[in-house]
């Protein structure tokens, strides 16, 4: 195993005020102070132990990002109200008017509807190319570039970046290369492989739950403060901030993300595998057919699988829609958006988490709409789970 994550969080520990093995949850929005000396040199530096107000930090927010920040061996992190927004600030805290940005064509379709919709608002240009495509990707940086963007593992056609080779590439060039990691924590450690900031919605494998809106950005001390400095910092002038109560919660969820991946990881390479055997189009990191198998195998924390995401082209629209209204009948899950989840979701990403992305770009990505993206829950008889995928593939053939 390249790095541990899960005994790195194992091993942070956070005493609760009164001694409480859970930390007390920050009902407050501001912060009291003995002097006023204090208070103003807080406005000019950051003083350890000492709060000012909940949108710069406050104690429950401080305990996750310190806890998240061992889940990617970052320096530092911080947390923020969704993954969206944890992107939205980390870019316009690098980049700015005149800038330009390298991305990968595959990503999360809110994302480029951000980079293709509202980032140009801001004079800031993207673009998007063929992310597996090396040269392409030098070809690209000019005077103005300031970063390369990318997925460890890409929503939804499942492609891996080669996050060395693209760290390289962005240190030659003094870029800064930022990766949204959220298919993937502690399966691949993304800052240990060259990036520079890491990036998480934690709506969805972190949490867990299915029940909250949240985001981190993992990076070094320097690239937090900025971040967080109240003259200038995204986060702290534009606001995203996660509810005290939320972050308390993500935290004690924080603890079983290592059981909970490896079981995600394990039942989606059986349905994969099985369905690869019986002769359907899958996408999945794990089977040796997939195209970038060895790089995330070189690349990946071994003990935590491939990821609990697969895919499965099932050949034409009305064909994937009878099917995710066969798959819920038969309670495989739920058609429904959204990943990480205690149960299986499935939706068609063509018309869904990519229908920001036009039909032209989906085709250049490889996007077709009889794919079917799942996020693979945490059967316990996943064998049972596989006969009912079957049973529902059987009515629509």
């Amino acid at each position: 195993m390249k790095y541990d994550p899960a005994s790195e969080i194992q091993d942070h520990q956070v005493f609760g005020e009164f001694g409480g093995v859970n930390p007390s949850i920050t009902d407050s929005s501001t912060f009291t102070f003995m002097k006023p000396d204090t208070m103003k040199e807080l406005f000019e530096n950051e003083i350890e132990g000492c709060f000012l107000y909940s949108r710069h930090w406050n104690p429950s927010n401080k305990y996750l990002a310190e806890a998240l920040a061992k889940l990617e061996d970052t320096e530092s992190a911080q947390v923020t109200s969704s993954g969206i927004s944890a992107i939205a600030c980390t870019i316009l805290q690098i980049c700015q008017n005149g800038d330009k940005i390298i991305s990968s064509r595959t990503i999360y379709g809110g994302t480029w509807a951000l980079f293709k919709n509202v980032l140009p608002r801001f004079g800031i240009k993207v673009k998007f190319v063929d992310i597996l495509n090396l040269e392409k990707v030098k070809s690209e940086i000019t005077d103005s570039t300031k970063m390369i963007f990318c997925e460890t593992i890409s929503n939804p056609l499942l492609d891996i970046s080669d996050i060395p080779e693209l760290g390289a590439i962005a240190k030659n060039n003094n870029l800064k290369l930022v990766v949204d990691n959220t298919f993937s924590p502690m399966v691949v450690s993304p800052y240990k492989l060259g990036a520079d900031v890491v990036i998480h919605s934690m709506t969805k494998y972190i949490n867990g739950a299915s029940d909250c809106v949240a985001g981190c950005i993992c990076a070094s001390n320097e690239f937090i403060n900025e971040l967080t400095d109240i003259n200038s910092g995204m986060t702290m002038l534009l606001g995203p901030v996660l509810d005290s109560f939320r972050s308390s919660s993500i935290l004690k969820n924080l603890n079983t993300l290592h059981i909970r991946m490896k079981h995600h990881s394990n039942n989606a390479k059986f349905l994969a595998s099985k369905l690869s055997d019986d002769g359907y189009k899958i996408f999945y990191p794990g089977l040796k057919s997939h195209p970038q198998y060895n790089l995330i195998t070189n690349i990946m924390n071994t003990e935590f699988g491939y990821s609990g995401m697969f895919g499965i082209d099932v050949g034409s629209l009305d064909m994937a829609e009878k099917l995710l209204e066969n798959m819920q009948l038969e309670k495989i899950g739920y058609l429904a958006v959204s990943l990480g989840y205690y149960k299986t979701l499935f939706s068609l990403p063509g018309s869904s988490t990519s229908s920001e992305i036009p039909e032209e770009e989906q085709e250049k990505m490889g996007l077709s709409d009889g794919i079917i993206r799942f996020s693979v829950g945490l059967d316990n008889d996943i064998e049972r789970t596989y006969k009912r995928i079957i049973k529902c593939l059987d009515k629509i053939k």
